[in-house]
């Protein structure tokens, strides 16, 4: 585990200070304070407290300046799959729409080993981390050949992320009428037994906490009802989250009538996966009832629009899902079905999909901001992370924008940030951490990791083509 810096952090000078705190103040020329884990101060710059600025001149803390930078919260991340970052742009499942490109990519995803999900999970972590995230949840539910959750786990903690781990699991295959092969399922039992070892093991409830458990049944057309049920009596006892897919697409919503008489939201109440313990991914298809149980309930809603553009799934109703008080935050998805992991650029496209579907007052460029920060924290069921004041997690992003890509768009530089081709932050601080320092990751040599993902993604690809052929 990463531990937080011994000196107060002051960042200052930043060209904007986007707070979202709960007068959403955007400071010019402000500055924040980091001791330990989280914010001591916040506020414009020339007002530094003396105490602070005699620490400065006297090197018993350390300054950041941050001319030309917004500085603002970390972005959060609600839905991914880390290891699909091994199966990018795969020929088979370019042009398909969501069962059959999974259907395509199982094959691939049966030869997974150990390494694979360490190595893409600190690859896909590396990546978001560089696109202004500092947290995020990973939806792992397949362990082919030996891997476990663990894996994961044990990698996000060398990249020093704040880390939902989702728990995901599948237990009807084919042969019972679910769509995964045979192979890829596990028994119910066996499931549940892990679900407690690891929150046994790894799950920390406590404020700022970089690792927390979620129990993650994969989705209606892989588990059965008495696992969703068996997995939402565990996480209760247990005080963690629930996760799953949801009302994806036409066929998921197909599927839900066909085989349970209800919609996918029927489906979700009948089970007791509603209410603020519990979020759901894409919900493209959620009906007007659904939304409104959804916001009865404080249920939470990923959204992802770059995957659900990219399989053809249709337009999430956000804007109503929000007007309803449904908590929705920002989730890239897998990297096998968005092929990218840009969190600010997944909320660009949140923003330009909203108005293609729904006219350009659909959404603003401060909402969807706060959708990418405050949203995600409150679907993650977090109050310590998601906007910058005193005593909220030091987790905090800064991104110049001094180059062409932001030239022209000086007089409103938080809208800039998303309306302007989306960049890389040039610094990242979590959990009161610098992390990355101009653009520069402090700890992790990025080369060497990316040279095995990409030796791994070749044979996982190469094998599946060969089977003869050993994966890694």
């Amino acid at each position: 585990m990463h531990a937080p810096s011994h000196r107060p952090l002051v960042l200052r000078h930043a060209e904007v200070l986007l707070t979202m705190d709960a007068g959403r103040r955007e400071i010019a020329d402000g500055a924040v304070v980091v001791e330990g884990p989280a914010i001591a101060w916040v506020g414009a710059s020339a007002e530094l407290p003396a105490a602070y600025a005699e620490a400065l001149r006297d090197g018993r803390a350390e300054a950041v300046d941050l001319q030309g930078h917004v500085l603002m919260p970390g972005l959060v991340n609600t839905h991914h799959h880390m290891y699909q970052s091994l199966t990018r742009a795969v020929p088979e499942a370019q042009d398909a729409e969501l069962f059959g490109w999974l259907t395509n990519l199982y094959q691939l995803w049966a030869r997974l080993t150990p390494e694979m999900i360490r190595v893409s999970t600190q690859t896909a972590m590396a990546e978001l981390m560089l696109s202004g995230c500092t947290t995020t949840s990973d939806h792992l539910y397949l362990f082919p050949n030996g891997a476990r959750l663990d894996d994961s786990i044990e990698a996000a903690e060398a990249m020093g992320m704040r880390f939902h781990a989702a728990r995901g699991s599948m237990s009807v295959g084919r042969s019972q009428g679910g769509l995964p092969p045979d192979e890829l399922v596990e028994r119910e039992p066996a499931i549940l037994a892990d679900s407690e070892r690891l929150v046994d093991r790894w799950h920390d409830a406590s404020r700022h906490s970089m690792r927390r458990i979620v129990l993650a049944p994969c989705s209606p057309f892989s588990v059965s009802r008495e696992l969703m049920r068996d997995s939402a009596v565990l996480a209760r006892e247990r005080g963690v989250s629930l996760h799953t897919h949801l009302a994806e697409n036409d066929n998921d919503v197909a599927y839900s009538r066909e085989k349970f008489g209800m919609t996918p939201a029927e489906y979700a109440q009948d089970l007791g996966w509603v209410g603020r313990d519990v979020w759901h991914a894409h919900c493209v298809k959620l009906d007007e009832a659904g939304i409104a149980l959804f916001g009865r309930t404080g249920t939470g809603v990923a959204h992802c629009p770059c995957s659900n553009m990219r399989l053809a799934s249709g337009i999430a109703p956000v804007g109503a899902m929000r007007r309803a008080g449904v908590p929705v935050g920002l989730g890239v998805d897998g990297s096998a079905s968005n092929d990218g992991a840009h969190l600010l650029g997944e909320a660009r496209q949140a923003l330009l999909l909203q108005r293609v579907g729904y006219g350009p007052a659909a959404m603003t460029a401060r909402e969807v901001l706060e959708m990418a920060t405050l949203g995600g924290a409150r679907v993650l069921g977090r109050d310590d992370i998601g906007a910058l004041a005193p005593g909220m997690s030091a987790d905090l992003v800064a991104f110049d924008l001094r180059g062409v890509a932001h030239a022209g768009a000086w007089h409103d530089l938080v809208a800039a940030l998303v309306f302007c081709q989306p960049g890389n932050v040039a610094l990242s601080v979590i959990n009161g951490r610098v992390a990355i320092r101009d653009g520069v990751f402090q700890d992790v040599e990025l080369p060497p990791l990316l040279a095995r993902h990409r030796a791994l993604a070749s044979s996982l690809y190469e094998g599946a083509r060969h089977p003869h052929l050993r994966a890694g």
